[in-house]
């Protein structure tokens, strides 16, 4: 039999060298000798062993101090003590310090060999399920996106194959599904990683401000303009753009993204000297960009330039089984943040969770899970600590919208005005605080209310 393990003899006596030495090689193992705690502690220090045999009765240091050096160094040293019989409470602190096991001396070799196998197995045991864990981990969160629902799994492969491309990348979905962190995982797992990644916000800045980010300037292109300046995209070279709602982005800023993409160079502004970019281009939205061009608001060219590969995020509400999964993740951040020992929700917690329709995703889950675990008094997080819509059960249900009609456009269009009219009225009026409560940043909800025609 071979196992490959090496391990290191620690012991005064030459004999014991001889004898031991022998029956650990004859079964596999690889063998490490020294005949004191100080000449055991450099070898530690140079090398590492699977496990240590150790004897604590020697001159110089004895074995609980050489015990005591070893777990300084490495915490999860495998150390089984070799004792005599009179030192047999000696060797029980030496547990307490963290030795695996001891044996006294005389000792029977089936005894011996029987210990350290299963020393050694344990640890297998606990490295393989370290590996699993890990395993799990990889398999049920990318990038920090968090999910093992089938919808979810879909989009890690789909972010796999599509991040080594230099594809185009268009990512569609609700606020607050993580439009953004499957961009940066688009990033960070292409050969680009290395490289910037910058981000647009493209609702917040008018036109020509817009303009001047993306293109740059030079002296003199407008007033204020002292001095030449570069633009995003040349901050981004040889990285990653991302255009957060590309749809806010006006026309005239359309057709100058346009060329970008199919020149790969552009003019600052007030310039005349054409600028090439390595660039990658990434763009998000949560509105119908079909629908935008029928009403002539988004430019066709432009969007099949920008649908090379979609990916689209599933709402929380239809991969509802990924919701433990979060909640343990969020809990766990949060409670390192704030120094908290959070460690789960209940039963009927639980069940609230897995009852709400989250209309602000996994951005609204993960404000709820935050503000709980700040004002959790205990380890489990109870219904107490929940925002009271969650604890009322108070929802809008489609019933409530229509009666005969099933036009499903018109429907999800009613139903966003009354959830943020709802959200409006709760918020005396704050489009700010409302946008909280629907889990949207400003700018979107202000980018809402426009198309839907709500006067705030």
């Amino acid at each position: 039999m071979t196992h490959n393990a090496l391990i290191h003899l620690i012991d005064d006596e030459p004999i014991i060298h001889d004898v031991l030495g022998q029956l650990l090689e004859a079964e596999g193992y690889e063998v490490e000798i020294s005949s004191s705690g100080e000449e055991a502690l450099k070898k530690f220090e140079e090398q590492k062993f699977d496990l240590i045999l150790l004897d604590l009765l020697m001159p110089g240091m004895d074995g609980l101090e050489v015990l005591k050096e070893i777990k300084k160094i490495d915490p999860e040293t495998l150390v089984i003590i070799i004792t005599a019989y009179a030192s047999v409470e000696s060797a029980l602190s030496a547990i307490k310090m963290g030795a695996y096991d001891y044996i006294q001396k005389p000792f029977k070799n089936d005894e011996l060999l029987m210990t350290i196998n299963r020393a050694l197995e344990h640890r297998h045991l606990e490295e393989e399920n370290i590996r699993l864990k890990d395993e799990l981990k990889k398999k049920f969160s990318f990038n920090n996106i968090i999910g093992k629902s089938q919808p979810m799994i879909n989009v890690f492969e789909l972010i796999k194959a599509a991040a080594p491309t230099r594809s185009t990348i268009l990512i569609q979905g609700e606020s607050g599904t993580g439009k953004e962190l499957v961009a940066r995982a688009l990033h960070l797992n292409s050969d680009r990683a290395n490289h910037p990644f910058i981000v647009v916000n493209s609702g917040s800045l008018p036109p020509d401000l817009l303009e001047s980010h993306l293109f740059g300037h030079v002296k003199g292109a407008f007033t204020g303009a002292v001095t030449d300046k570069k633009g995003l995209f040349e901050a981004a070279d040889k990285g990653s753009i991302f255009f957060d709602e590309i749809s806010s982005i006006s026309p005239e800023t359309q057709v100058k993204l346009l060329r970008v993409m199919q020149d790969r160079e552009f003019m600052r502004l007030g310039g005349t000297k054409n600028i090439k970019v390595d660039v990658r281009i990434i763009a998000a939205t949560n509105t119908d960009l079909e629908r935008l061009i029928e009403q002539k608001i988004f430019r066709e060219d432009l969007y099949y330039r920008l649908n090379v590969i979609k990916i689209e995020l599933p709402p929380l509400r239809s991969r509802k089984e990924d919701i433990p999964l979060l909640v343990k993740h969020f809990i766990e951040l949060f409670s390192k943040e704030n120094n908290k020992q959070v460690e789960d929700v209940s039963e009927d917690v639980m069940k609230i969770l897995m009852d709400y329709d989250w209309p602000g995703n996994v951005r609204e889950l993960e404000n709820v899970i935050e503000r709980a675990v700040v004002l959790c008094k205990s380890k489990i997080i109870t219904r107490e600590v929940l925002p009271s819509f969650l604890v009322d059960g108070r929802r809008i249900k489609l019933d409530e919208i229509y009666d005969s009609n099933l036009n499903l456009k018109e429907n999800i269009t009613e139903f966003q005005k009354k959830l943020i009219l709802s959200a409006l009225e709760k918020s005396g009026g704050v489009q700010k605080r409302a946008a909280q409560l629907l889990g949207l940043k400003p700018t979107t909800l202000n980018e809402m209310l426009k198309r839907l025609g709500i006067n705030s």
